[in-house]
This record gives C-alpha cells, sequence and structure tokens, in this order.
C-alpha cells in the first residue's frame, strides 16, 4: 500500500538551489566538464584556529547533548559579537543557536503562524522563504521589488501589503540573490511605516553582513530603530562570514518570549545544535577576525572580475551587487533569440537549460527568486572559474540568432 503524505508537502518544493547543485553534482559524475555558478557557499576553507577549537572541544569531551538554545559559552560569544560588530544590546536569554539560519527561521514561524495569516515578503526572495511560511499553513504575501527600487521594498510597497492578518516581514539585507542592501535611510522609511502597525514582526536576514562593497554598509533595522526590539528577530550564523556552511550554526536574536518558544520546539525537534560546532562558532565569533576581512577582499575581486566578464556579453546585463556574493543577471535581452538547434529562448529557464546543455554552465533562473527573466550567479568560487565560465556564457551567447 502506497504511503499516505501529509497535505503540508504538496505546498512545498525542493530548494531550487540544492536541486541545481544535485544536478551540477551528478554532471561531474557523469563526466561533464561544469561550472557551476549555483550554490551559495564560499569555496574558501574553514579558518584554522576555528577547526582547532573543534578539535580541542573533542578532545575534552564536549561530545554530549547542550541545552536546547546552546551552550552558555557559545550564547555569550553571540552576544559579544552584536556588541562588537553591530553596536546591539542582547543578553544570553535573548540568543537561540540552531543548525544554521534556516532552522531558526522555520522554527521562528512554526512558533508564531497559524493558517490565515500572512507573511510580507519582497521579491526577489532567497528560496526558502516562501515554502518555510507555506509549511505553516500561513500565506506568503509575494511583494515584487524591481530594478527601479534597486530591488528594495519600499515604505510605500510595504503599507500597501500589511493587512490585519499580516504577522511578519522578512526582510534580506545584504540580500540573496540580488546583492541589495539597505541605507539608513531606507530602513528609517521601512521603521516609520512598521512603527504604525504594532502586529506586524521582522525577521532581519543578516547573514550575509560581512560581505558589502564600494561605499555601501551593512546596518541593522535594530541599529535605526532600537524602539521595535520587541518585534524584531535578527537572524544571522557562521556559514558564510566565516566560511562553516557545513558545521551547521545559526542563530537567532530577538525577544525573550519568542526565542523561548523556538527553543521548545527546538527541544522536540533536532534537541541541540552539535556541541562541535558550537565550541568552533565559539572560536569563530570571539577569535581572530581577519580570515573574515581576507575572505571580504576576495569576494569584492571577484565580484569585480564576474561584473566585467559578464558586460562583455551582448544580451546580458546586471545592477552592481552592493554585498553578499551574487551578480542578478537581467537575461531579457535574449528573450527570442534562437539556438543552433532552432529553440526559441521564451524564458529565463530556457536561457539556463541552454547555457547548461552547450556550454557547460550552471545558474539559476529568476522564477526561483519570485523575479524573471534573470539568472542567479554565484562569484562565490575561484577566479579561474568565473573566468571559464564567463567564456563560456560569452562563447554559447554569441551562438545565438
Amino acid at each position: 500500500m502506497a504511503i499516505k503524505f501529509a497535505d503540508r508537502l504538496k505546498r512545498i518544493k525542493p530548494s531550487p538551489s540544492v536541486t541545481a547543485n544535485a544536478l551540477v553534482t551528478e554532471l561531474r559524475a557523469a563526466g561533464r566538464d561544469i561550472v557551476s555558478f549555483t550554490i551559495g557557499e564560499p569555496d574558501l576553507d574553514t579558518p584554522a584556529h576555528i577547526i582547532e577549537a573543534a578539535v580541542e572541544s573533542m578532545r575534552k569531551g564536549d561530545t554530549h547533548y547542550t541545552s536546547s538554545a546552546g551552550t552558555p559559552a557559545v550564547r555569550q560569544s553571540v552576544v559579544d559579537k552584536l556588541k562588537r560588530d553591530n553596536a546591539l544590546e542582547f543578553s544570553p536569554d535573548e540568543i537561540v543557536v540552531g543548525v544554521g539560519g534556516k532552522h531558526i527561521i522555520f522554527h521562528a514561524m512554526a512558533a508564531t503562524l497559524n493558517k490565515g495569516d500572512d507573511v510580507i515578503i519582497p521579491a526577489p526572495y532567497w528560496v526558502s522563504y516562501p515554502d518555510i511560511v507555506l509549511l505553516t499553513g500561513a500565506t506568503p504575501r509575494i511583494v515584487v521589488c524591481d530594478e527601479q527600487s534597486d530591488f528594495k521594498l519600499t515604505p510605500e510597497a510595504l503599507e500597501q501589503a500589511i493587512t490585519p492578518n499580516t504577522r511578519w516581514l522578512m526582510l534580506n539585507s545584504p540580500s540573496n540573490p540580488t546583492g541589495a542592501v539597505y541605507t539608513e535611510a531606507e530602513l528609517s522609511a521601512l521603521a516609520s511605516v512598521l512603527r504604525r502597525y504594532e502586529h506586524v514582526y521582522v525577521m532581519s536576514d543578516e547573514i550575509y553582513e560581512h560581505f558589502v562593497y564600494e561605499h555601501a554598509k551593512h546596518i541593522s533595522l535594530l541599529n535605526v530603530a532600537p524602539d521595535l526590539k520587541s518585534r524584531i528577530l535578527i537572524i544571522n550564523g557562521v556559514s558564510k562570514g566565516y566560511a562553516m556552511t557545513g558545521w551547521r550554526i545559526g542563530f537567532g536574536a530577538g525577544p525573550k518570549e519568542l526565542i523561548k518558544a523556538i527553543v521548545t520546539l527546538i527541544s522536540q525537534t533536532t534537541t541541540c545544535p552539535s556541541s562541535i560546532s558550537q565550541a568552533a562558532a565559539v572560536a569563530a565569533f570571539s577569535g581572530d577576525q581577519a580570515p573574515v576581512k581576507e575572505m571580504a577582499e576576495r569576494y569584492a575581486y571577484r565580484r569585480q572580475l564576474m561584473l566585467a566578464g559578464i558586460e562583455k556579453i551582448p544580451g546580458l546585463r546586471c545592477l552592481a551587487p552592493k554585498g553578499a556574493f551574487y551578480l542578478y543577471v537581467d537575461v531579457s535581452g535574449l528573450l527570442g533569440k534562437t539556438t543552433p538547434e532552432g529553440t526559441s529562448l521564451q524564458s529565463d529557464a530556457d536561457i539556463v537549460l541552454y547555457w547548461l546543455e552547450t556550454a557547460g554552465v550552471a545558474g539559476i533562473g529568476g522564477e526561483a527568486y519570485g523575479l524573471s527573466p534573470y539568472v542567479r550567479f554565484s562569484f562565490a568560487t575561484s577566479e579561474q572559474e568565473i573566468e571559464r565560465g564567463c567564456q563560456r556564457l560569452a562563447d554559447a551567447c554569441q551562438k545565438l540568432s
């Protein structure tokens, strides 16, 4: 007899970025030479002092269950990090450490949303936001933010989107996939709207905070609106800034009541994060920060390299990202063109497939992020791969008629 699955599974789809990366792995295993710009993961290694801290924790026997909120040491390291890097004051009981940032986001939504509730999600968005909301039975309310607003939510658009059913606004700066970074003035304008709607909470995803370029500066909504602290949940972690994606450590910083609810859910799901990874996170947050700055400089160079490569290709156009490590490339100039095989390119999905099959270059279509026709490219890869990939894209586009 076939397994009867829950209806909630019908509401979501597998993560497009994870699916794209799995396809790249499969093609490479079959012998294809693929340049992958898909995965949002640093290609650089975890700094040595962090690895040593994890090894030492194992040698000392720190290999057991911890508090569901995280060890006192890791929560204090988060408190210290927020004060040092962000000028924000928190106490350990306002911190929860989980198995990555997504883990905290999911538990926060599960703890607060019911059927009939709405969550405002500016598009382009990180692929998991809408599906996490859908899993709770609530409704994602997508607000499209196009290039005219630099892919950022305006106070006017926020005001129009809020209803009595709105429970959360999901805000991501620096942004995946566009690299948009909200300025102090832009955040202040959004805060002015939020003050009029006390029933709306804000999930502020700041996981790319260390990677900002040119004159951009990362600022938290809480920096400009400290009076909204009781309604803001900050999401961050070690994955991007410290090249620790596989260690699976993220954190939430927010109101005590919300943190307590999240911890209750974690106690019945994952119990706690890895004790070894938590020890590593303490070293990451509390130790030498020079590797983070070195990575940021490396990504700044790669950003320029990839922008230069993309700008040379007719039919492609891209706003220079102010943060994160992605380009969100406008491919509208290729729509309607015909491949050498006679196929007409009618969507960004068609273009992504053409590049993969013809050029061996993998990106992710804008449909996954809520705004087409675009393709997201990650430049968290080597300079050699960026140059190879851009040349292949140029060659493939030249073959179109």
